[in-house]
């Protein structure tokens, strides 16, 4: 069991996950968290990460570090996308087996799974097809990240869990329309659209797609979950088991922003995936749902977005 006590290493946690976690444990009573910026400690290289977690011997580690974005940066920088997340889960999960660290949470991405695979996804159809790609690269990365947490508790028995949850928002997201993933763009496409007089908003493709969306406070609660218990499998989806097409995405977030213009689509940009709902009953048998309803949830993003416009190091150009 893990005591209020215990040093909790947090990967990534000045990110969007990261910082949900540290919220979610910090209100929980944990006492003893860490985390280190990427100036004081590159995850991608291999003897800094040694040296940290040999140094620190932290029992659990919650690896939300990853370099993250949409089909345009996926797209645009996928030697990146593929060496630097394989970088950084390789070294964290190479040096918590080696220094004993007892529990590891593995966090990836509903993108793992086929392109065409049935619907909704079950985690038993990983590896069963081709992926989709626009965003194979990043997949790709966390597939093997998922499989080197699957050997690790196969051949030495350790309690380590990979997470994959669906499409995510929430505080701290990305903004920055080269390289954020689709709701928050909506966010500040729609946004900038009404501040300039209620403009036309452009989006990409047909609209049709459909996405499942989980607040990131929930996904924090699941880790918190999966923290304090012992799991049987090694790997679990995490959503809420409902979908809806982009288009309605976009009628939604026109809603909450005010913005009161017209919406074109750009048909010559690619859909990405046609559908991404995932299958959560096993993380539902073992206790566990999510609790923030969309339309609230989108609510207090727009909000959050609003108030932190001019100090969010990721609200670039």
């Amino acid at each position: 069991m893990i005591n209020k006590s215990d040093k909790i290493y947090i990967a990534g946690h000045r990110g969007m996950v990261g910082s949900a976690c540290w919220r979610a444990l910090e209100a929980k009573g944990y006492t003893n968290l860490i985390g280190k910026t990427s100036k004081d400690l590159d995850l991608r290289h291999q003897k800094g990460v040694e040296d940290f977690i040999r140094t620190e011997k932290p029992v659990a580690i919650i690896d939300a570090a990853a370099k993250v974005g949409g089909i345009l940066a996926n797209n645009t920088y996928p030697y990146e996308f593929l060496m630097d997340n394989m970088l950084i889960q390789n070294n964290l999960i190479r040096s918590a087996h080696e220094n004993d660290v007892p529990k590891f949470i593995f966090l990836g991405s509903s993108c793992i799974y086929p392109k065409f695979a049935q619907q909704p996804l079950k985690e038993e159809y990983l590896l069963t097809d081709s992926l989709e790609p626009t965003n194979e690269w990043y997949a790709i990365a966390k597939i093997s990240g998922v499989k080197l947490i699957e050997a690790l508790r196969k051949e030495y028995g350790r309690d380590y869990v990979s997470l994959m949850p669906t499409n995510l928002y929430g505080p701290n997201d990305n903004f920055d329309l080269k390289s954020s993933h689709v709701l928050p763009a909506m966010i500040r496409k729609f946004h900038e659209a009404k501040c300039n007089g209620n403009s036309p908003v452009e989006l990409w493709g047909t609209g049709s797609p459909m996405r499942e969306f989980l607040h990131v406070d929930d996904l924090a609660q699941a880790v918190l979950f999966v923290l304090e218990n012992k799991m049987e499998e090694h790997l679990y989806n995490v959503g809420t088991g409902v979908d809806l097409t982009i288009k309605e995405l976009a009628k939604q977030i026109q809603s909450t922003v005010g913005h009161q213009g017209e919406i074109t689509w750009d048909l010559s940009k690619p859909d990405g995936t046609k559908r991404k709902l995932l299958d959560i009953s096993k993380l539902d048998r073992e206790g566990w749902k999510n609790k923030i309803n969309f339309t609230q949830g989108l609510s207090s993003t727009y909000s959050w977005f609003c108030m932190n416009q001019e100090n969010n190091r990721r609200l670039k150009n």
